[in-house]
């Protein structure tokens, strides 16, 4: 008999080599499960796993080889500070792919590493009107909400992370509000 973890852990190597898309449109079916998956999962690797499964998704949502190639190359740049290198290059994805959601979210990010706290906040409003479950998102939105001292805004938008991904690593910043009941998380709160 298969264990749960097992079950989980062949739904997601089996599920990502599936096609995400038919015709440019999301398999809804399948982003339910990676989404489902990563809810449900009961231990920090298998959150993690499907957390990773869920940013493969969403990276290969970009609409042509192009965008995936200059997210790509955003995304060194970025591991090699070169931030200004990074935002001109997803300056340019944002504008020829304003439909895709992590374009938008990796120049929320640069910029949040930049420290263009209200450019990033522009960017992440933009990644969640086209992925509402953008738990990254939904993070940096946090962080900067909490830097900025928007204390109560801040930590609305971590327990909307956490709900998404209660695994999120930012878990262990969620304050408890007496009288309500802090979110279903993953253990180390």
């Amino acid at each position: 008999m298969l264990t749960r973890r097992a079950l989980l852990a062949a739904f997601l190597i089996t599920a990502l080599p599936l096609p995400l898309y038919a015709e440019g449109k999301p398999n809804l079916a399948d982003r339910e499960k990676l989404f489902r998956a990563l809810q449900t999962a009961t231990t920090e690797r298998e959150g993690r796993m499907a957390e990773d499964a869920v940013w493969r998704m969403w990276m290969a949502e970009a609409p042509t080889p192009a965008i995936t190639e200059a997210i790509s190359e955003a995304m060194r740049r970025r591991e090699s500070y070169d931030w200004d290198g990074a935002l001109a290059i997803l300056d340019k994805v944002v504008a020829e792919a304003p439909d895709y959601a992590e374009g938008w979210n990796q120049r929320a990010f640069i910029r949040f590493l930049k420290r263009d706290f209200e450019g990033s906040l522009q960017d992440i409003e933009r990644t969640l009107a086209l992925e509402p479950l953008h738990f990254a998102a939904l993070s940096g939105q946090a962080l900067i909400l909490m830097q900025q001292g928007r204390i109560e805004a801040g930590q609305a938008a971590l327990r909307r992370a956490v709900e998404i991904h209660p695994w999120l690593k930012e878990r262990t910043m969620l304050i408890p509000v007496p009288g309500e009941d802090m979110p279903a998380t993953g253990r180390g709160i």
